[in-house]
């Protein structure tokens, strides 16, 4: 078999759950041929855990200037961008622009603008372009595609969907380069794109008009003032009140988050560790959107950033009855532990509940691996030898923009108060 060859911009702590998958399990099939990045640390890192960890050759690094000759000397299959999120769209157009196939991790990018530059790239090169949606492939988000498509609850008329980030999780888009807005388009872009993208996939159809309130309530210094706080460091790193905070996370704490941020602030001016009571911050931390759907569905969503528990309240309701599932996900911090642990399913429940029927609980098929499941199956897909899929979870170039267009519509109404035609952002 002739493996794959795969080059990946960007090696922060996300990264990781792309190039060890592949220096790994995936090794028979797949090989990673180099590294790009702005950061020489991170990348030297990257290469300690591919070779240490896995006995996959080091490979090649490149520092982000040279991302275009990394991939004339190294001729790869595919291009992985795990860069932060502004800049997705730069290397996706520019591997499209140069014949390489992409994977994209989410979101696609953040704005409409660069949407609109990758659906024109693509239609100009033909090539593919795959956003990693992994929610899609967790075992009970699947479950609930599976009951709408079989007409369990029939027509869907309309979807509650209610997210909740707890303060350690949820607390660490604050401290990261997500706090400002031009970076990762805010919340309603960067990790609201999952739950768009499942509506989208459960009741397969395309959002058509958007309206949104959000604020940022909780984080930031104005916040911590009014509830009577006065200590204000901008990093925890250093800060003898760091001890007693529970907001704070210590870098030294883990080997990953010392290697990949502490030890590389000197060649990436990133600091990992800022306060999320601190003054710069330029996203919400609470959010509500409602979205008509081109069927006619309508979805009422909400998202708070700072909840004593992580997960999900969905309820779906159709002409012939009602599904109800709740999530209770593991909390963690990116790069601060086991990548299992990544929304790891600790209680779960689905109900349906018949017009003219008892209500019953459904199984769900429990399943190892991160975000539920999902992690191995959508890996698999990516870099295994795929298998036939009747769900069809694998997310295309357009699949990855009428995600996030809910959001960047999102953003819109909450700048102007007004109601966001989607078919007004881009044109496919």
């Amino acid at each position: 078999m002739v493996k794959k060859r795969y080059v990946q911009v960007g090696t922060g702590g996300r990264a990781r759950f792309f190039y060890e998958a592949i220096a790994s399990t995936y090794k028979e099939t797949s090989e990673l041929v180099g590294f790009c990045d702005l950061s020489q640390t991170r990348m030297d890192y990257a290469n300690k855990v591919i070779s240490q960890s896995h006995g996959h050759a080091q490979v090649p690094t490149y520092a982000y200037q040279d991302f275009e000759r990394m991939l004339d000397e190294t001729k790869p299959d595919f291009v992985i961008v795990t860069t932060v999120d502004r800049n997705h769209h730069d290397y996706i157009i520019r591997s499209m622009e140069k014949g390489y196939d992409v994977i994209s991790e989410k979101p696609m990018t953040i704005d409409a603008k660069k949407t609109q530059e990758i659906i024109d790239c693509q239609k100009r090169t033909g090539r593919s372009l795959r956003v990693t949606f992994n929610y899609r492939y967790a075992p009970h988000n699947t479950k609930v595609r599976e009951l709408i498509r079989d007409g369990v609850i029939g027509d869907v008329f309309s979807v509650h969907f209610e997210w909740l980030l707890n303060t350690k999780h949820g607390a660490d888009y604050f401290r990261r380069w997500h706090r400002n807005k031009l970076n990762s388009g805010g919340l309603l872009v960067h990790k609201s794109t999952h739950h768009f993208d499942l509506v989208n996939f459960w009741i397969q159809s395309q959002p058509q008009t958007v309206f949104a309130f959000g604020d940022l309530n909780f984080y930031g210094m104005k916040n911590a003032e009014k509830r009577g706080l006065e200590h204000f460091s901008y990093r925890y790193h250093g800060d003898p009140h760091a001890k007693d905070d529970p907001f704070a996370i210590d870098l030294e704490s883990s080997e990953e988050l010392r290697e990949l941020y502490l030890k590389a602030e000197s060649d990436s001016g990133y600091i990992r560790d800022r306060n999320v009571f601190s003054d710069d911050i330029s996203i919400e931390d609470t959010m509500g959107v409602t979205v008509k759907y081109r069927s006619g569905a309508i979805l009422t969503y909400s998202l708070n950033a700072y909840m004593p528990w992580e997960g999900f309240n969905v309820a779906i309701n159709g002409s012939k009855g009602r599904i109800e599932m709740k999530i209770v996900e593991q909390s963690y911090i990116n790069a601060g532990g086991e990548k299992e642990n990544e929304g790891a399913v600790v209680g779960q429940t689905l109900m349906v509940y018949p017009m003219f029927g008892a209500p019953y609980e459904v199984t769900i098929d429990e399943q190892a691996g991160g975000h539920g499941g999902g992690d191995p199956i959508l890996l698999n897909d990516l870099f295994g030898v795929p298998v036939e899929d009747e769900f069809n979870r694998a997310a295309s170039h357009v699949d990855g923009a009428l995600s996030i267009l809910t959001g960047i519509a999102g953003n819109q109404s909450i700048a102007s108060g007004q109601a966001i035609q989607v078919a007004d952002l881009v044109e496919f």
